[in-house]
């Protein structure tokens, strides 16, 4: 009766011990997610920041979008959600201009969606300022207001930090998640979309612990 008593004791112990170490490992690095050799400095060092590395051409990020924006509307106060338009070659680089362009005019809940939906919904031919000029016109923006920012300097510069970064989180497609600058998440390592945001929640908590240190 003794030894039974000292085997539940034991057991009593370890087995919180054990639970709480297969938390840690629910995710691992090199197979649900990858670890930036070197990384990558964040819009906001006082918060986690989460980077979706997106192309409005990609019919993947199209749907990615249904459930990472409900997602990321119900972050924490710490969590800084940002997004980064990949830039691979020169015709890519007019939808980051649009992205940067809603972005400073605080219109991207206008027209963020709809530029994926007349690509892929409707799909219309989408390369051109112009082109982009009759979706923010559509939803209600200033022309001239939207000229003006898509042909901004400041324009140029956002353009080209977007490239750096892509270059620096050594995305592999799209869409990818990336966690305060230092781990690249994709849907083939972590298992699908709903995947992805659980292995983001999984770092932010780590991130998260790390900074309570």
């Amino acid at each position: 009766m003794t030894q039974w008593i000292k085997r539940l004791a034991f057991i009593a112990l370890v087995l919180p011990m054990a639970m709480c170490q297969a938390q840690t490992d629910e995710y691992q690095a090199g197979m649900h997610y990858e670890v930036l050799p070197q990384v990558i400095r964040t819009a906001n060092p006082n918060k986690i920041e989460v980077n979706e590395v997106f192309s409005y051409t990609c019919g993947h990020c199209f749907n990615f979008e249904e459930v990472l924006h409900p997602w990321s509307e119900k972050l924490a106060a710490d969590v800084d959600f940002q997004r980064t338009p990949a830039v691979w070659q020169p015709a890519l680089e007019p939808y980051a201009r649009a992205y940067y362009s809603a972005s400073m005019l605080k219109v991207l809940d206008k027209v963020h969606v709809p530029i994926f939906e007349a690509i892929h919904v409707k799909r219309e031919s989408v390369r051109t300022e112009q082109d982009f000029a009759t979706i923010f016109e559509a939803q209600g923006v200033d022309l001239a207001k939207f000229t003006k920012a898509y042909n901004s300097f400041g324009m140029t510069s956002m353009v080209t930090q977007a490239k750096a970064r892509v270059r620096g989180y050594r995305v592999q497609g799209t869409p990818e998640v990336i966690v305060n600058g230092k781990y690249r998440i994709s849907s083939r390592n972590a298992g699908g979309f709903e995947g992805m945001l659980k292995v983001a929640e999984f770092l932010i908590e780590k991130e998260r612990a790390a900074a309570a240190k």
